[in-house]
């Protein structure tokens, strides 16, 4: 039975007994599409309220709150899309906007801002808030004496400039008179309390600075099989697990199929899958050997006790060490050589020693007795890890591929895993089962069929342009499209060749030219390539191609971007700050899309 009328329901008595007469014979199933019919229906009627109170026009601007991201991955937009929604759920007119496609010109026209902005690499601000970035720390930024604001900052702590952009956004923002309205909150890879803690921060201040009249809660269609998420992963089945590498490579990297028949999941070619996994038995087994720690021992995680063992396999990153680690170590060692690591003047030290490190051999040479709960507290959230798909949906339906190379090498005299990657490696067999979600990639997309595009991908970072091969085939594609890929060498690392050697005799590969290192004395990467086919690669550019770039953010990225850059130099006649600003504009229309990591 419905509840009578009353001040806190929505129906007279009337309208409620109309209702409960209609629905009662409904089965549980027609019930459910009723829900989601009314669903529906209420969305459209918020979606055309909430067009009607977003204002259109600059001097309407300090009515509403006004939402930016700039995002690498998907993420930060993620966040942004949620405090907008959260602030109209409240009756206050909000509006989302990609700091790409945001005028920096019209920053001195907003009263009340929220910004969600990555740091990507190692203190970079990501490739959609490049131009927003440079305005702001510019001359030419105006005084923000009118503005209020909040700033979220997402990064990742093993990088020593964590949140360096959101950090320096905020300064900047202040500098120039802006009023924090809202603390500033920095998020690590695990940033679902924080961000959360946030977004209700600043949804709870918006009635002492906008006008708003509150609204019943919108009506939310009841969630699908297809709603899978980082806290509600899918079970995919592995199909395949096959080694591509030949059997006198150096490296061992795998193709893996995995189903996803029947989940409702979707992806694009551009996207990435989230794997979770448990990390390494061996490495677990090496952090229960310290003294002191007992496997069985009870421990808190975020609010739930696990033993320290379970802790330790699912619950914690401890292989890759943040700087939040080191200095919580430093303090439980009371190692002040490791202190010294954090001070201000030690950055490049400390930068070398996170990306050398990993979390045991901080603990094995700065030895600490230490109770377990203290070493848990220390510890980040283990996150997943992100894997761009080397399949198109089209070409394969019901399924998702990964070209995946386990992290394994020895380092002080030990053996050194990574975690998902050894897990897909070693740990599953066709038939077992692996936790996945899709994280898609916005900005990583396939231009208009008829437009060339150039990839460029060394290693595994061909995996994505496997794809977007594949959803060229299925789109009928008339742009050319050209593929430089390079690895160490060519009898054993020369990954999907027989696909590659293929599609070039099919017409689907207009050019391939690749780069093996370890096949001449001379080291040779695709960076070379790009030079010697400068003229050719510069005519393409010249005729609309747009460029993509996958693999390595650390070393390979930079050394492909100083090659694109010298390419216009020398056959567009600039220097190199306009080359520079050539690839920006590259960048901001779409037609220069990297997927670094």
């Amino acid at each position: 039975m419905f509840p009578h009328a009353s001040s806190e329901f929505v129906l007279d008595e009337e309208q409620a007994d109309r209702l409960h007469s209609v629905v009662a014979d409904l089965t549980p199933v027609q019930l459910q599409w009723v829900s989601g019919y009314a669903a529906g229906l209420a969305a459209a009627s918020v979606v055309e309220s909430a067009r009607d109170s977003v204002p259109s026009s600059a001097a309407e601007r300090g009515k509403r709150l006004t939402v930016l991201f700039g995002s690498q991955t998907g993420n930060g937009e993620a966040l942004a899309e949620a405090l907008a929604s959260q602030a109209r759920d409240r009756g206050f007119a909000s509006e989302t906007i990609s700091l790409a496609e945001f005028r920096p010109a019209d920053l001195k026209r907003e009263s009340l801002l929220s910004i969600v902005v990555s740091t990507h690499g190692d203190g970079d601000p990501p490739d959609d808030a490049e131009l927003f970035y440079e305005y702001l720390m510019s001359a030419k930024a105006p005084a923000l004496s009118g503005l209020h604001y909040s700033l979220l900052a997402l990064g990742d702590s093993s990088y020593v400039n964590f949140c360096q952009t959101g950090r320096e956004l905020d300064a900047r923002l202040s500098e120039l008179g802006a009023k924090r309205f809202a603390a500033t909150v920095e998020c690590d890879l695990d940033y679902d309390q924080a961000a959360t803690t946030w977004t209700d921060s600043v949804v709870a201040s918006l009635p002492g600075l906008l006008d708003g009249t509150p609204r019943i809660a919108r009506l939310r269609a009841v969630k699908t099989a297809a709603s899978f998420d980082r806290q509600h992963p899918y079970a995919a089945e592995v199909l395949i697990n096959q080694k591509i590498t030949g059997a006198n490579s150096t490296k061992d990297v795998r193709h893996i199929e995995l189903s996803l028949e029947g989940s409702g999941l979707r992806y694009e070619a551009g996207d990435s899958l989230a794997v979770i996994s448990e990390n390494p038995p061996a490495l677990v087994d090496e952090f229960l050997a310290i003294p002191g720690f007992d496997a069985d021992e009870i421990v808190a995680v975020r609010g739930n006790r696990v033993t320290l063992r379970e802790a330790l396999s699912t619950r914690l990153e401890i292989t890759a060490a943040s700087v939040a680690f080191i200095r919580r170590w430093s303090k439980l060692s009371g190692r002040e050589d490791l202190a010294r690591l954090l001070e201000g003047d030690n950055g490049e030290d400390l930068a070398a020693f996170l990306e050398s490190h990993q979390v045991i051999d901080v603990v094995r040479f700065f030895p600490s007795v230490v109770p377990a709960q203290a070493f848990v507290d220390a510890l980040r959230s283990l996150s997943p890890r992100l894997y761009s798909i080397s399949s198109a949906p089209a070409a394969n339906p019901g399924e998702v591929h990964l070209t995946v190379a386990p992290v394994r090498y020895d380092a002080f005299g030990t053996r050194h895993w990574g975690v998902a990657s050894t897990h897909l490696a070693d740990r599953i067999a066709e038939g077992d089962h692996v936790s996945v979600y899709v994280e898609a990639n916005k900005r990583f997309r396939l231009p208009e069929p008829d437009r060339p595009i150039i990839m460029i991908g060394p290693g595994t970072g061909v995996a994505p342009f496997r794809a977007f091969v594949q959803e060229r085939i299925e789109q009928g594609a008339s742009g050319d499209s050209w593929l430089f890929f390079g690895d160490r060498n060519s009898d054993s690392d020369f990954l999907y060749q027989l696909e590659w050697q293929r599609h070039l005799k099919n017409g689907h590969l207009t050019r391939m030219d690749v780069a093996f290192s370890r096949d001449q004395a001379e080291k040779i990467y695709v960076q070379q390539r790009i030079a010697e086919h400068a003229e050719e690669l510069y005519r393409w550019i010249e005729n609309g191609a747009a460029i993509y770039v996958c693999g390595d953010a650390r070393r390979m990225a930079q050394d492909v971007h100083d090659a694109l850059i010298s390419v216009l130099v020398t056959h567009a006649q600039l220097d190199d700050d306009a080359a520079e600003q050539r690839l920006r504009e590259l960048r901001r229309v779409g037609r220069y899309q990297r997927d670094v990591y």
